[in-house]
């Protein structure tokens, strides 16, 4: 049996190669991309009609998956043959993009072109918020004949020719994956969106208007490029099509400069390139008038230069920002390098350099997506540098008031001495001795205080990140289950109307139409989808209520009293905390030997457990050379005198003989001026001491650190 649907297969490829290139033989399952096997005419001068393009000698066999016709006013045919050897009853051929303007799919029958679809975003849909895609019904049943067909394509926009063959199921398969990246991708610009409107509400700086600005056509531009704008808002008037890509892509850029030279200070550390972005900004103005006076030639020029001119001339006003001292323009410069990263990519797809596929063709929704996220970071950044600049400037107020303080001070001591010289002197020394001890403590103090702020900012910005992400999920599976229940509810109402209806024919004729309705929603679809939805939505849950039982066992109050409690939960409660600090790179091994119970002051085992394995990813970051996989190693076991020992391990740069002497001694640190106090390992060993503890470190340079600590279960008065 395959031998003859071989041979029947070689048979029509070699009959009919001479006018519908190769034959498509659709023998499997699955979905099949065929812009390989149809040959292409481009009819520029809009030489051929619909009598005259079956005997055109222009047709060439097109060799690419996913040919691209870059230029606008595109006027091209396309033909193929279908052989249907398969066992699928029904094959449906589906454009895979949207964004053109007029499609007729004729069929040849008895020689002559006869009209089966017709669709594109110039034609008002015929069903209202119907799919955004265009898939064709192409009524060849399993074991059917050779059959040809003719595309005819109509565009004023650039056109990506990507077509695929298979069953329907095949096919909402591959258009349900479009869906969920362009939700996840509409989640996040959402997000982001409300985030900074509030933001802006707050703060009142404008960048935060500009950025939501640049945010809101971005989005817009990419909706409309993917067409779901047109299928579920304007769906009545086709004619906005024409302008919606230019001029949202010209209004994105506009705002992206404008957010751009406001919050670079373009105009005081680079006026040059200030100036030439200003130009921009006119041109993207002319970009918009230029499409709305129907030049889109002129608009879609405009937009491609404005668009990488414009991105290479803010990456480098960013860069040498940076090197002047300004720190915000460092998220600001690597969110323009992913975004033009990505740009460049899609860039050279729609000019055929290099192939459309499922990378190139969403590669600027990663890319966007990617840089709205850190160009929010870096609006984050600047409020948290202004205001760290504004509490500099209260402390050297505050420093300066205290000098003068000192100096009325010295002046009354002097004016002391003159009445009583040996009292004064001796007063002068005992206040010289107090302020000397009140200094050492204040310093003291406001050191310890620093050390415990900076551990209390990372475990914030953790928790912060941990917690958005579980709900963001919850957030983003919140509306398809409305949609669902809505569906759902629908063909219920359905069902209460046969109550009411008392003639049999009009029953059965309801009943009929309720089944219609039934296969046209998938019940069975929707049903799985509210279950992958609601498990979605625990699962969101859950690693929520997670992170907040981390955070109830690592936060106690209760530190100034003994408490008996596991220490295995501590040291989970301080991981779950601190995952948003460990890279992807760097896996944290837990080994658990020990009954974990002991009694103890559980906060502060708990802010050593936090001191010791921040040290352990800070020093594998900071090596030099790094293996695929570093790793962080804890490991409980009981010793033989009842006593519990916690051992932390690092593959991390190591320490040397010198260090290990010296890394328990207040302000020691081998970290850079800024970068560190010197009172973490401190801290660690006053809390081991208050325990009754003790600590042992193994570690030679370049072989990574172990601290071992060994704890008594039971705490007494005294040794």
């Amino acid at each position: 049996m395959h031998v003859k649907i071989l041979l029947a297969t070689l048979f029509f490829t070699v009959s009919f190669k001479t006018f519908a290139g190769d034959t498509i033989a659709y023998d499997k399952e699955g979905l099949e991309n065929i812009s390989n096997h149809i040959e292409i005419l481009n009819d520029v001068n809009n030489k051929y009609s619909l009598n005259t393009i079956q005997t055109a000698p222009e047709f060439y066999r097109n060799t690419k998956e996913s040919p691209v016709f870059s230029s606008l006013d595109v006027n091209i045919w396309s033909r193929f043959s279908i052989i249907n050897n398969s066992a699928a009853e029904n094959l449906y051929l589906w454009f895979e993009h949207f964004n053109l303007s007029v499609i007729k799919f004729y069929k040849v029958e008895n020689g002559r072109l006869v009209l089966i679809y017709e669709d594109g975003n110039a034609i008002k849909p015929k069903a209202k918020n119907s799919p955004p895609q265009y898939i064709i019904h192409l009524n060849q049943a399993a074991g059917s004949g050779l059959t040809e067909y003719y595309i005819h394509i109509q565009s004023y926009h650039p056109v990506v020719l990507e077509m695929s063959i298979g069953s329907y199921k095949e096919i909402v398969g591959s258009t349900s994956k479009q869906q969920a990246i362009l939700a996840v991708y509409f989640g996040i610009l959402l997000s982001i969106f409300f985030y900074n409107l509030f933001l802006f509400f707050a703060t009142a700086d404008r960048s935060y208007l500009l950025y939501i600005l640049y945010i809101f056509f971005l989005g817009l531009a990419q909706f409309t490029l993917a067409g779901y704008l047109f299928k579920y808002v304007w769906f009545a008037y086709p004619f906005i099509n024409y302008y919606a890509v230019p001029v949202a892509s010209s209004l994105a850029i506009m705002f992206g400069v404008l957010f751009s030279v406001h919050f670079l200070k373009t105009s005081h550390f680079t006026p040059f390139i200030h100036k030439i972005l200003v130009t921009a900004i006119l041109l993207s103005a002319v970009s918009v008038v230029a499409s709305f006076l129907h030049f889109n030639s002129v608009s879609y020029t405009l937009v491609v230069v404005l668009q990488f001119s414009v991105g290479v001339l803010i990456n480098i006003a960013a860069i040498i920002i940076i090197f002047k001292g300004y720190k915000p323009a460092l998220f600001y410069a690597i969110a323009w390098a992913f975004f033009l990263s990505g740009l460049a990519i899609f860039s050279l797809r729609n000019f055929g350099i290099i192939p459309a596929n499922a990378f190139t063709n969403y590669i600027l929704y990663y890319g966007s997506a990617v840089e709205t996220v850190l160009l929010s970071i870096a609006l984050a950044d600047k409020i948290n540098i202004l205001k760290k600049e504004k509490e500099i400037s209260q402390a050297e107020a505050l420093r300066q008031a205290r000098e003068n303080e000192q100096i009325v001070s010295n002046q009354n001591i002097i004016l002391e001495q003159q009445v009583d010289l040996r009292t004064a002197e001796l007063q002068h020394s005992n206040l010289q001795l107090n302020d000397a001890l009140n200094n050492l403590k204040d310093a003291q103090t406001q050191l310890v205080e620093a050390e415990k702020m900076a551990s209390l900012g990372q475990l914030t910005a953790g928790i912060a990140h941990e917690i958005n992400n579980p709900i963001n999920f919850v957030k983003s599976n919140i509306n398809p289950l409305r949609l669902d229940v809505k569906e759902l509810t629908e063909i219920l109402n359905a069902y209460d109307e046969l109550h009411i209806i008392k003639d049999a024919n009009e029953y059965k004729q309801k009943l009929a139409t309720i089944d219609e309705l039934k296969k046209e929603m998938d019940v069975e679809f929707i049903q799985k989808e509210i279950s992958s939805l609601i498990a979605g939505i625990e699962e969101g849950a859950e690693r929520t209520a997670e992170i907040v039982r981390g955070l109830r066992t690592f936060s106690r109050i209760d530190e100034a009293a003994l408490k008996t409690v596991n220490i295995h939960d501590g040291i989970l409660s301080t991981i779950v905390l601190l995952k948003n600090n460990i890279p992807h790179d760097i896996a944290v091994i837990k080994d658990f030997k020990a009954h974990g119970e002991i009694e103890c002051f559980p906060g502060k085992l708990n802010q050593m457990f936090m001191n010791i394995i921040m040290n352990a990813l800070q020093a594998i970051k900071a090596k030099k050379v790094k293996a695929e996989t570093e790793t962080i190693t804890i490991s409980t076991w009981d010793t033989d005198s009842g006593q519990v020992e916690i051992s932390i391990k690092d593959t991390g740069m190591g320490m040397t003989e010198e260090v290990k002497h010296h890394i328990f001694e207040p302000f020691f640190t081998t970290k850079d001026i800024g970068e560190g106090t010197g009172l973490g390992m401190a801290i660690v060993y006053k809390i081991i001491q208050k325990h009754f503890g003790k600590i042992h470190i193994i570690s030679a340079p370049d072989e990574g650190a172990e601290f071992i600590i060994t704890l008594p279960r039971y705490q007494y008065s005294s040794d």
